[in-house]
C-alpha cells in the first residue's frame, strides 16, 4: 500500500512573509521558514505568490523583466537541495522566462527526493489598480491540475484564481485532496477601512466555499507588510471540508503557520454533502459562453438541451 494511501494525517506548512528589494535574502528568508515549519512537522510547505522579490506588477517596467528566471534555475535548485534534504515537499511561486517576451506567473511543485513533479501556471490574470499583471504574464497554458507528493495528492492555484469556483473545480476533478492558492493580496493605501474589511472577508469566504463545495482542503499562502501603494493583509488560513478554519495566521506579522491535516474528512464531507455525485453535468454547457446574451447560440443550445432534459425526465 502506497504511503499517500496508508497515512490519512498530512501537516502543512504555510511561510507568511515580508519581502525586500534583494532577491537573495528574500530566497535566505524564505529556507528559514521551510526549515522552522519542518522541524514542526510539515511535510509540504507553502510559500507565498512571487517570493523573491516585492510585488512588482504594481507598475509597468519592462526592467521588471530582468526579475525573470528558468525552470529549472536558480530558485529550483536551492529549493530541490533543501527539499531533499529536509525530506519534504515545497511549492515555489516564481516570475518564469520561458522566452523572450513569454513570461508566466508559475507554481513549482517539489517533492520530498528533490525532483520537479511539475508546475502549474496561473490562468487568470489580473489588471487592476496596482495588479497590473497582464503587462508582465501570459496566461497559462497547462490547464488544471494535481500532483502526487508522497503524502497527499495536491493542486496549485495562483491568487486571483482564488476567485473562480471553475477552477477550484476542476482542479479538485483532478484528484487533488488539498488546494493550495500562493497569494499576494492587500489594501490600497486608500481604502475605506470598511471596503478593506469587507474585501478581507470576501477573500476568505469564497476560499472557504471552495473547500466545502468540493470537500477539500484549502490552504493559502498570503504576503505581508507595506511595499509601495499596497499593504498585504497576511491572514494565511487553512480550511478543511467542512470550511472549517484550523490555522490562521495574523494580519500584520511574519508567521510559520502549521496546519495538522485529516484527510479522513475529505471523504466525511463528500458523504455527507454528495456534490460531486449530484452536479448535472449534462446541462452545464453553457459555462463555456462569455455571458449568456438573449439570441446567443449558446444560450439557446442550452435551453433547447435542458428542455430535452425535461421532456426525458
Amino acid at each position: 500500500m502506497s504511503q499517500r494511501k496508508s497515512q490519512r494525517r498530512v501537516t502543512l506548512g504555510l511561510i507568511q512573509m515580508s519581502a525586500t528589494e534583494d532577491a537573495k535574502a528574500n530566497l535566505d528568508k524564505a529556507v528559514t521558514g521551510i526549515s522552522a515549519a519542518a522541524k514542526k512537522g510539515a511535510q509540504i510547505v507553502c510559500l507565498q505568490e512571487l517570493f523573491r522579490s516585492r510585488y512588482f506588477p504594481q507598475s509597468e517596467d519592462t526592467e521588471k523583466f530582468k526579475l525573470a528566471e528558468a525552470i529549472p534555475g536558480p530558485t529550483t535548485e536551492t529549493l530541490s537541495r533543501f527539499a531533499k534534504k529536509k525530506k519534504i515537499a515545497i511549492i515555489s511561486s516564481i516570475f518564469e522566462r520561458r522566452s523572450a517576451g513569454i513570461y508566466h506567473n508559475t507554481a513549482v511543485i517539489i517533492g520530498a527526493d528533490g525532483s520537479i513533479l511539475g508546475k502549474y501556471r496561473k490562468m487568470h490574470i489580473p489588471d487592476d489598480p496596482c495588479y497590473y499583471e497582464k503587462f508582465y504574464f501570459t496566461p497559462g497554458d497547462l490547464g488544471f491540475l494535481s500532483f502526487d507528493v508522497e503524502v497527499a495528492r495536491i493542486g496549485v492555484l495562483i491568487c486571483w484564481d482564488q476567485w473562480f469556483p471553475e477552477a477550484a473545480r476542476l482542479t479538485s476533478l483532478s484528484g487533488a485532496e488539498i488546494l493550495f492558492y500562493p497569494t499576494a493580496i492587500g489594501w490600497l493605501s486608500n481604502e475605506p477601512v470598511n471596503v478593506a474589511k469587507a474585501q478581507q472577508s470576501a477573500w476568505e469566504l469564497v476560499q472557504r466555499g471552495h473547500a466545502v463545495a468540493n470537500g477539500v482542503y484549502v490552504a493559502v499562502a498570503n504576503r505581508v507588510g507595506r511595499e509601495r501603494k499596497l499593504t498585504f493583509w497576511g491572514n494565511s488560513f487553512v480550511a478543511n471540508p467542512f470550511g472549517e478554519i484550523i490555522a490562521h495566521a495574523g494580519t500584520d506579522r511574519e508567521e510559520i503557520l502549521i496546519a495538522r491535516c485529516d484527510l479522513g474528512k475529505i471523504a466525511q464531507a463528500r458523504e455527507s454533502w454528495p456534490f460531486l455525485r449530484d452536479r448535472r453535468i449534462d446541462a452545464y454547457s453553457a459555462l463555456s459562453a462569455r455571458f449568456l446574451d438573449e439570441g446567443s447560440p449558446v444560450k439557446s443550445a442550452a435551453v433547447s438541451s435542458l428542455e430535452n432534459l425535461s421532456v426525458k425526465e
